[in-house]
């Protein structure tokens, strides 16, 4: 952890973008010891911007799973806690609420939601700026108007996902407007291809990024979907086959097929951020590897963050380098590189 009067400028500089002000009400949740730290500078933060706060602090977890099991707030039989926060015009998520439905019903009563959750210098680092948020807007508009998207790399990916079934979704790190979630730090759009619309093969290959194991890929891993879900994961030619056994056995353990369905696809656009970056902090919760200029990512389980009607508890992120995608046949990312002047950093263009 950082100085703590540090992360305490660093929360202020977080909290002036999102907008807080005087005369509104911000609640900072935390569960169990995790993030202690994190409340109290946000806590300094709020007030220093003339706002009211308080600090909701979950009881930790009972036991440990043993797998990332997505949607569990901590907040499903405690009303009380949900209505708190509903009440509110900003949440700083320090537990990561993601895909719960008590995220969705606080953000339905128009309160805005930040998740904060990575290590403090990655967050540091990777601090939100005004010209960022622009250039992720960009994208977003870009995708929002396709219908079509393929990607494809050197490895023998060839994918198409139908679009415009569900929303376009971009994150840039703040949020300030009511409703909203972001996650800092975050620099990437997406959105889900049709339920029965994506169709093709992607073949993972070495230094792409098997999220939330927190791991490179070693060996190559031939995915082939037909009509929005998963058929076969294997190894590529000449492979051990260890990541795609990984792969298949962690999907397996839910024991819910939904887990096989595809979810949300997009591509990341900080140049800040590090492929490398699971080499420092263990990766965190990996959104720098999502953020990575120019890659592209595919998500494997549930959808119900874009309104879908998947909401298996087993995800995967997978960000992968060198690929090509196109919007509705015009060129997006070419092989890691963004062809959009608009959406490139002023030194790349």
């Amino acid at each position: 952890m950082m100085d703590q009067n540090l992360f305490n400028e660093i929360c202020l500089r977080q909290l002036t973008l999102s907008a807080v002000h005087e005369g509104e009400t911000v609640a900072v949740l935390t569960r169990g010891n995790d993030r202690a730290e994190y409340a109290d500078a946000f806590l300094w933060a709020i007030g220093r911007l003339g706002a009211q706060g308080f600090h909701l602090r979950l009881p930790a977890p009972s036991s440990a799973s043993g797998a990332w099991a997505v949607g569990d707030s901590g907040l499903r039989d405690n009303r009380l806690a949900v209505e708190a926060l509903k009440s509110v015009d900003m949440v700083v998520d320090c537990t990561f609420l993601l895909f719960s439905p008590e995220q969705f019903e606080i953000q339905a009563a128009g309160t805005r939601i930040l998740t904060a959750v990575e290590p403090a210098p990655l967050l540091a680092r990777l601090m939100p700026t005004a010209e960022l948020r622009e250039r992720v807007e960009v994208g977003a508009e870009l995708l929002a108007k396709a219908r079509t998207m393929r990607i494809t790399s050197p490895h023998g990916t060839d994918v198409t996902y139908r679009l415009g079934v569900y929303p376009t979704m971009s994150e840039y790190g703040y949020t300030d407007q009511p409703g909203r979630w972001d996650h800092w730090p975050a620099a990437f759009v997406f959105t889900g291809g049709a339920d029965d619309g994506v169709d093709g093969r992607i073949v993972l290959a070495p230094g792409d990024v098997l999220l939330p194991f927190n791991t490179y890929v070693q060996t190559p891993v031939e995915i082939t979907i037909e009509e929005g879900f998963i058929r076969d994961i294997r190894g590529g030619a000449g492979s051990s086959g260890l990541d795609a056994d990984l792969l298949r056995s962690y999907i397996d353990s839910f024991d819910d097929p939904r887990g096989y369905g595809m979810s949300h696809v997009g591509w990341g656009l900080d140049e800040r951020a590090h492929w490398h970056g699971l080499t420092q902090f263990g990766g965190g919760m990996g959104m720098e590897l999502r953020s990575f200029y120019g890659n592209v990512m595919f998500s494997i389980g549930p959808n119900n963050e874009l309104g879908g009607p998947n909401d298996t508890a087993c995800h995967f992120d997978i960000p992968m380098r060198g690929n090509s995608l196109y919007l509705d046949d015009e060129l997006v990312v070419d092989a890691g590189e963004l062809t959009v002047a608009q959406m490139r950093p002023v030194t790349r263009r």
